[in-house]
């Protein structure tokens, strides 16, 4: 059985969304691309925009990653204009957002009513507060590695709708199948069952 990888960095995994970096060529799968907090740069956002725009290809699935992160050097005004930039891009080409968040989710959610598409928060690992008012406001969550060994974020798995879900190696190095394993233990249901409802869940959100 194949596992679909919602968010990687890795060309050699075809069925999933490779996240394609600034300047980086598409693969012929499906990938994402969006002008992450981190790679901002105030001189030429407008030219990074733009290539944006220009790579958005058949394969290309969704807008991402994209979003607001408190830990990076770029100033706070900046990443929420660059962000809803991209919302307004996602909104004109009908694909859904994945976003990036670190310490920010409130100001996240405050975006949500801007977005036409779907948006998913990548690589969730925080408390059920937070998880629970991201769902109220119609977010996904894909969930990561983190959820083979985090008591508490499986906790929070366990509660989630089966249609929110998400599953995603990003950048770390371990088989998706093994998340897709644990996550079925964890819902009690089998990996066929799983494994349909994520294939359902991306329907979903490639049809808006």
């Amino acid at each position: 059985m194949d596992f679909f990888d919602f968010h990687h960095h890795k060309k050699y995994i075809s069925n999933g969304i490779y996240n394609l970096d600034i300047e980086q060529i598409p693969p012929d799968f499906s990938y994402s691309i969006g002008i992450h907090p981190n790679d901002i740069d105030i001189n030429t956002i407008d030219i990074q925009l733009s290539w944006m725009k220009s790579m958005m290809f058949k394969n290309c699935f969704a807008i991402g990653e994209c979003g607001l992160d408190s830990l990076v050097p770029i100033d706070q005004s900046i990443q929420e204009e660059v962000f809803l930039r991209q919302i307004m891009i996602s909104n004109e080409v009908k694909k859904p957002i994945i976003i990036h968040c670190v310490r920010k989710f409130y100001e996240v959610i405050s975006f949500k009513k801007k977005a036409e598409q779907p948006m998913i928060i990548h690589g969730f690992n925080k408390k059920r507060q937070i998880a629970e008012d991201l769902l109220a406001n119609n977010f996904y969550l894909s969930f990561g590695k983190a959820v083979l060994y985090n008591l508490s974020l499986q906790n929070i798995l366990k509660d989630t709708p089966l249609d929110k879900i998400f599953l995603e190696t990003d950048n770390e190095d371990f088989n998706i199948e093994e998340l897709y394993l644990k996550v079925s233990e964890i819902r009690a249901i089998s990996l066929e069952q799983l494994n349909e409802q994520i294939l359902e869940n991306l329907h979903t959100i490639r049809n808006g």
